[in-house]
Parts: C-alpha cells; sequence; structure tokens
C-alpha cells in the first residue's frame, strides 16, 4: 500500500514538473516485457515455419515486372468488345442486385431492430443476417455457380444475398440507437404503426441508409470483379480470361478501367452521403 501510495505522490511531482506520463496499460514490467518478448519469438517462428519456393519466387518475379511494364502500355483495342461486354454485365449485376439486395434488407433490418420488433421476429431475422454474413462472397458465387450454372444470373444472385446481411445489420442498428423521444411524440398523437414507421422512424434513417446504398453500390462493383473469376460474370470473367493467355496489356486496360470506376463511385457515394445528410 505504501509502495502505490509513494508511487502516486512520484506521478503527481512529475506532472507538476510537466513530465506526466500516461499509465501503462499492464502495471508489472516483467509482464510487459515477457509478452513483448513472447510476442517476437512467436512472430519468428511462425515466419520460419512458413515454406518458401524461391525459384518459384525468382520465377514470378519476372512475370510480375512484366505484368506492371503492361501499365505504361494497357490494350483497350484488341478485346474491345470483351471488355465492353463484361463492363456492362458487371455494371448490370452490380445495380440490380444493390436495388434488390436493399429492398430486401429493410424488412429484415426493421425485424432486426430489437427495439420495434417482437422477440421471434427478431431472432428469425438476426438469425438470416448472420447466415448472409457468414460467407464471402467468392464462397457464395460458387454455390450459386453450382446451382444455376456459369454467368451473370448467379453473380447477381450472389451480390444481392450479400447486400441483405451488409445493409440489414447497419440498419438495425441505426433503428436500435435512433433517438426515442420523436417515436414517442408520434405515438402520443394516436398513430398507427406505420405511421410511427413513416412519420418518426424513417426520418431519423432515411439520410444513412441512402449513403450506406451507395457505398454499397461502390463495394457491389468491385466485388462484381472477384466473383467473375469463379464464373459468376462480369469483368472479372474477361480479366480472368486475358490473365490465362498472359495477355499483360489487356488485363492492365481492364484493371484500369475497374480503378476509374470505382473511383467514380467513390466520389459519386461521398457526394450523395454529404448532400443526405
Amino acid at each position: 500500500m505504501s509502495e502505490q501510495v509513494e508511487a502516486q505522490t512520484a506521478r503527481q511531482q512529475a506532472a507538476l514538473r510537466g513530465q506526466w506520463r500516461r499509465l501503462p496499460l499492464i502495471e508489472s514490467p516483467r509482464l510487459r516485457w515477457g509478452l513483448a518478448i513472447g510476442a517476437v519469438v512467436y512472430l519468428i517462428l511462425a515466419l520460419a515455419s512458413v515454406e518458401v519456393d524461391w525459384q518459384r519466387v525468382t520465377e514470378g518475379a519476372g512475370r510480375a515486372v512484366n505484368f506492371l511494364g503492361a501499365f505504361m502500355r494497357p490494350d483497350f483495342v484488341s478485346r474491345y468488345d470483351d471488355i465492353v461486354a463484361g463492363l456492362l454485365e458487371s455494371l448490370t449485376m452490380t445495380l440490380t442486385s444493390t436495388v434488390i439486395g436493399v429492398l430486401l434488407a429493410i424488412p429484415v433490418g426493421l425485424g432486426a431492430a430489437r427495439n420495434i420488433s417482437p422477440l421471434p421476429i427478431y431472432f428469425f431475422c438476426r438469425a438470416i443476417i448472420a447466415v448472409s454474413r457468414t460467407f464471402q462472397e467468392i464462397i457464395i458465387a460458387i454455390l450459386f455457380v453450382v446451382m444455376f450454372g456459369f454467368g451473370p444470373f448467379a453473380g447477381m444472385i450472389t451480390l444481392a444475398f450479400a447486400t441483405i446481411g451488409f445493409m440489414a445489420k447497419l440498419l438495425a442498428e441505426d433503428v436500435e440507437d435512433l433517438d426515442w423521444r420523436q417515436v414517442e411524440a408520434v405515438r402520443a398523437t394516436g398513430a398507427s404503426w406505420w405511421q410511427i414507421m413513416n412519420y418518426s422512424i424513417q426520418p431519423q434513417v432515411m439520410p444513412r441508409l441512402i449513403g450506406l446504398s451507395m457505398y454499397r453500390l461502390d463495394i457491389n462493383f468491385r466485388e462484381s470483379s472477384v466473383i467473375g473469376i469463379v464464373g459468376a460474370g462480369g469483368i472479372g470473367a474477361t480479366l480472368n480470361t486475358s490473365l490465362s493467355r498472359y495477355e499483360y496489356d489487356t488485363s492492365a486496360a481492364i484493371l484500369l478501367i475497374i480503378i476509374a470506376i470505382v473511383l467514380l463511385c467513390e466520389y459519386s457515394s461521398s457526394h450523395v452521403r454529404r448532400w443526405t445528410q
């Protein structure tokens, strides 16, 4: 006890001299150093356990240089028709899946909000969100490609399914955190359940819902490029074909187009979020 009092006094005197330092998260110096040394040893052992084929790394380095060099001379012409078709397919998948996913996510998100939903509906909607968020899009895409075959239909369902979990979870959290005084004020007028939703809850969550929808549109376009690699259509399939043929000039052109569209979506979504909020 006396040591703690002395330490506190010393800290107060140091603070008066302008030498105050924040208390460490772990008070014992031995334990702090022990954890630090243990973490370093574990990291060294983990790196040592990684098997690296240095010959393959050397061969891949040459291909990487060729691929990076292709960005200096991208080829937009040789596969122009394939690039345009894949790009239109990705944009169609992105827009359709986002609209369908957001429309389906709204009732699921409202049902997953504990403060406005009965307990059975709450658990059911939370289960839907959990299932939707459990797997990465590429895993879901493989499943839907097996079910529906190759093409953009499997990709559209994949992105819509992922959108439901993403949007419903964030919408439910917004509803649970809203200002309940507005809801009570509307309810005191004798409003029905639908009127309460329309005049007290919807105005509070709509700006963020619009902003999140634009953000999800951006995510879905990027994911459409990834799931195309497993046969779910879109520009990703065109990119995969060009890479498998070692047509790095065409691959560079496709990647530059994807980067440009993502930047455009990012700028547009940030502008819409500022406008709505």
